[in-house]
C-alpha cells in the first residue's frame, strides 16, 4: 500500500540523511508519487515521525511487560535483554534515525517514553533489591544491547544478536566477583514510606491521588522505578504507565 511504501521510503531516507535534512519532496520523489499525493496521507513530516517511532516504542514496552511478569528474577533479566534487543534489531532502521538526529530523542513524547523504557530495562536486569553494583551493570548491559545496533548497523542481524547477548552474559557473570562494600549513603531525602504493600494476590489499583504522586516523585528524581513499585505496591510496568499517563 502507498502508505506503507512511504513511511518505508522516509525511514530509509531519514537514516540515511538525519531527518531535518530530509524534505517531503525527497519523500515523494523517491516514493513515486505528487507532493500533494504525499500530503493526503500525512500532512506533516512531523506525522511521519510519530508513525514511525510510536509502533517502535509501543513493543517495546508490551515486550519489557511481558519480561517483568516472568516471575524468577533470573529468567525476568535475561526475558528483557533478549526483548530489549530483539526490538532494536527488528526496528534499526528506526533507530538509526533517532540516533542520527539526536534533537529528536529530546523531543516529547518520544523521549518521554524513551526514557521510561530504557529505566524499566535497566531495572528488569538489575533484579530485585539491587546494589549500586548490580544498578551500574545492568546500565551498562542495556547501554550495549542498542549501541552495537547502530555503529554495527550493516552486519547480519542474527550474528550481531549471538555476539551482542555473548557480550551481556560476560558482563554480568562478572556480578559473581563484585563485592559490595557497604551500604550506599543516603544521597536524597525521601517522602515517607506508604503503609499499603502487596501481600500476595492481585496488585492492588492504584488511585487518581496515588498515581499523581508517583509522576511527581518521578519528575522530581527523587526515587528509583523499583522504590516506587515497592512503596505504592504494584508492580513496576504499574508505575511506568503511571509516569507515562
Amino acid at each position: 500500500m502507498t502508505k506503507q511504501r512511504i513511511m518505508a521510503v522516509a525511514a530509509a531516507l531519514f537514516a540515511e540523511r538525519g531527518y531535518r535534512a530530509t524534505s517531503m519532496q525527497e519523500i515523494a520523489d523517491r516514493v513515486g508519487i505528487t507532493k500533494a499525493a504525499l500530503y493526503y496521507h500525512f500532512a506533516a513530516k512531523e506525522d511521519l515521525l510519530r508513525e514511525l517511532t510510536a509502533p517502535v516504542l509501543d513493543e517495546l514496552e508490551q515486550a519489557l511487560n511481558a519480561a517483568e511478569a516472568a516471575g524468577d528474577p533470573e529468567a525476568v533479566r535475561w526475558r528483557a535483554i533478549e526483548a530489549f534487543l530483539d526490538v532494536h534489531l527488528r526496528h534499526r532502521d528506526t533507530l538509526l534515525m533517532l540516533v542520527r538526529d539526536m534533537t529528536l530523542l529530546v523531543q516529547a513524547p518520544v523521549a518521554d517514553r524513551i526514557k521510561a523504557a530504557i529505566a524499566l530495562a535497566n531495572n528488569l536486569v538489575s533484579g530485585p533489591r539491587p546494589g549500586l553494583a548490580e544498578r551500574v551493570r545492568a546500565a551498562q548491559v542495556v547501554a550495549g544491547l542498542a549501541d552495537p545496533v547502530v555503529m554495527f548497523h550493516d552486519v547480519p542481524p542474527a550474528r550481531l544478536r549471538r555476539l551482542i547477548l555473548d557480550g551481556a552474559r560476560t558482563l554480568l557473570a562478572a556480578d559473581d566477583r563484585i563485592a559490595e562494600p557497604a551500604p550506599e549513603p543516603a544521597a536524597r531525602a525521601v517522602a515517607p514510606p506508604r503503609t499499603h504493600r502487596r501481600t500476595g494476590g492481585r496488585p492492588r489499583a492504584l488511585t487518581t491521588e496515588d498515581a499523581a504522586e508517583i509522576r511527581r516523585l518521578w519528575e522530581a528524581g527523587e526515587v528509583r522505578v523499583d522504590e516506587l513499585a515497592e512503596r505504592f505496591g504494584v508492580s513496576r510496568a504499574t508505575v511506568y504507565r503511571s509516569i507515562r499517563t
